[in-house]
C-alpha cells in the first residue's frame, strides 16, 4: 500500500484495496447474506448510535460482517485526509482482521495486482454528509479492531496457560497490529472539521438526541479488549526483567503490545484536544473537576503507571507520583 506516495497514487492504492475488499464481499455474499444489522435490536444508546449489533454469527457471516466494515473504511479513505503513518496503520489492522476472520494466508506480491482507474467524485455528496458518514464509518474500523485484538489477546492467554509460547508470540504480535490502529482508526473518524464536530456532531451524542451520554466506556468491544489484556496480564505478570530473564521474545512481545496500548491512550489525549479543546466531556458528571483532555490523560497515566514495570522503558516517573497518590 502507496501509504506515503503522492495524492493520485495514495488514492489508486486505494481504491484498489477497496476493489478487492468488495470483491471478497460479493464472494462471501454468494455463500449466505448478510445478517440486517439493522433488524436486530440494539443493546445500548452506544450501539444503535454507531449502527453495532451483536448476534451469533456462522464464521462465514463473521468474515461477511468484518469486510464490509473494510469495504466502507477503505472506500472512505480514498478521500478522508489521514496521514501516511495512521493510514499504513489501519491498513495493516484491516489487512489482519481480514486474514484473522477468512483464515486466509497472507496472498501474493500486491505489485502483480494491476491498479484501477481513480473514478470520478459522486455527484451529490455534500461535505457535510460525507463528514457524518465518516465519523460513524471510522467507530466502525475501531468497534472491529477492538474485537479482533480482544479474540487475539484472549488466544495468546490461553495459549500461554497450555505452555504453547510460539502460538502466543503470533497471537500477542497479531494484537500489537489492531491496537496500534486504534488511534489510527479514531483519527480517521475525526477526520471532520473541528467546527464541524462541536456544531453538528457531539450535541447528537448527548441527552436529549440519546437517552444517555455517550462514551467510549460504553462499547463492549473496547471492555472485552480491556478483559482480555488484565487476564493477560494475570497470566504473564513477572516484571520485564524477569519475564525477560527466562523468555525474552515473550518479554519483547508483552512490552510491544503494552507500549501500544499506552501510546493509543495518549493519542486520545491529543485527538479530544484537537477536536474539543478544553471542553468538558459530554459524559462527565457535573460534579467532576476535569475537562475531557485531563479526564483522558489521568486515564492515560494510570495506565503508564500500571505497566511502567513490565516494560523496558517503563514510565517509572508517573508510576512513583500515582504510587504516593495513593498513599497520601
Amino acid at each position: 500500500m502507496a501509504t506515503h506516495a503522492r495524492p493520485v497514487e495514495r488514492t489508486l492504492a486505494l481504491r484498489q484495496a477497496a476493489t478487492v475488499a468488495g470483491e471478497l464481499v460479493a464472494a462471501l455474499s454468494a455463500l449466505a447474506p448478510a445478517v440486517v444489522g439493522e433488524g436486530l435490536p440494539a443493546e445500548s444508546t452506544s450501539q444503535s448510535f454507531f449502527r453495532v449489533r451483536e448476534t451469533e454469527l456462522s464464521d462465514q457471516q463473521a468474515a461477511l460482517q468484518g469486510v464490509l466494515v473494510v469495504h466502507r473504511g477503505l472506500e472512505d479513505l480514498c478521500e478522508a485526509p489521514l496521514s501516511g503513518s495512521d493510514l499504513a496503520l489501519e491498513v495493516a489492522g484491516m489487512r489482519q482482521a481480514v486474514l484473522d476472520l477468512t483464515g486466509a494466508e497472507p496472498g501474493a506480491d500486491p505489485d502483480s495486482i494491476p491498479l484501477a482507474a481513480v473514478p470520478e467524485p459522486v455527484a451529490g455528496s455534500s461535505l457535510e454528509s460525507v463528514w457524518s458518514a465518516r465519523w460513524l464509518i471510522g467507530h466502525q474500523v475501531h468497534v472491529l479492531f477492538n474485537i479482533c485484538a480482544a479474540v487475539a489477546v484472549a488466544d495468546a492467554a490461553h495459549h500461554l496457560r497450555h505452555g504453547d509460547d510460539d502460538a502466543a508470540l503470533l497471537r500477542l504480535a497479531d494484537a500489537t497490529v489492531y491496537v496500534r490502529g486504534f488511534p489510527a482508526a479514531m483519527t480517521h473518524a475525526s477526520t471532520v472539521p473541528a467546527d464541524y464536530y462541536m456544531a453538528a456532531i457531539r450535541h447528537t451524542m448527548a441527552p436529549p438526541s440519546v437517552d444517555v451520554p455517550l462514551s467510549g466506556r460504553q462499547h463492549r468491544g473496547y471492555k472485552l479488549f480491556r478483559a482480555a489484556m488484565m487476564d493477560l496480564l494475570s497470566v504473564v505478570p513477572d516484571s520485564y526483567e524477569q519475564l525477560a530473564a527466562r523468555a525474552a521474545e515473550l518479554a519483547e512481545a508483552r512490552g510491544a503490545l503494552l507500549e501500544a496500548d499506552i501510546v493509543d491512550g495518549e493519542r486520545h489525549v491529543t485527538l479530544a484536544y484537537s477536536m474539543v479543546h478544553l471542553h468538558r466531556s459530554i459524559a462527565q458528571k457535573p460534579e467532576g473537576p476535569d475537562n475531557a483532555v485531563a479526564e483522558l490523560r489521568n486515564m492515560r497515566h494510570r495506565r503508564a503507571a500500571q505497566y511502567a514495570p513490565l516494560i523496558r522503558f517503563g514510565d517509572h516517573y508517573v508510576a512513583d507520583a500515582v504510587a504516593g497518590l495513593r498513599h497520601s
